[in-house]
């Protein structure tokens, strides 16, 4: 089974590609999809979409994994995120892909065994895990990667 896992962003959307065989997991790639600044909302989201569908084209994922939408300080920021969301949404609706949410708890339990981890924490774990060697260009990044780890730990009997 192939996994996509997508942190949604407005400004840096990243994603991460796993194959989930057995037991054990395998990461594939990632990546961060950093639209331009200067343009508008809407170019914005068509980049997001875009580069998503060619990601989607490339990896032919069996599942998307999103990290769910929690709590934002900002609620400018909250709105954009959950457009982008929704973006992802009609994407993999499109293609046929089911999608499943998951937490930041939930993701961050998996990772590292304590729901309330740091973000250097789990960044830690995961170039532990997965042996990444600088690999990281951000926050964003990580949260896909981890996402798509913590799926597949939470459900290693599913193929």
């Amino acid at each position: 089974m192939r996994i996509l896992a997508i942190d949604p962003g407005f400004d840096r959307c990243g994603y991460a590609v796993f194959d989930k065989q057995a037991q054990e997991p395998t990461y594939i790639t990632s990546g961060l999809i950093e639209p331009k600044k200067s343009k508008n909302h809407e170019k914005r989201f068509l980049e997001i979409y875009d580069l998503l569908t060619q990601t989607i084209d490339t990896h032919k994922p069996d599942k998307i994994i999103i990290e769910q939408l929690f709590f934002f300080k900002n609620q400018k920021t909250v709105v954009a995120v959950a457009q982008v969301q929704g973006a992802i949404m009609l994407l993999c609706a499109q293609k046929g892909i089911p999608v499943e949410f998951l937490t930041p708890l939930a993701i961050k339990s998996a990772v590292t065994g304590y729901g309330l981890s740091d973000k250097k924490s789990v960044q830690k774990m995961l170039k532990l895990t997965l042996n990444l060697n600088g690999e990281l260009k951000s926050d964003d990044q990580a949260d896909a990667i981890a996402a798509g780890l913590a799926y597949c730990y939470m459900n290693k009997n599913l193929l």
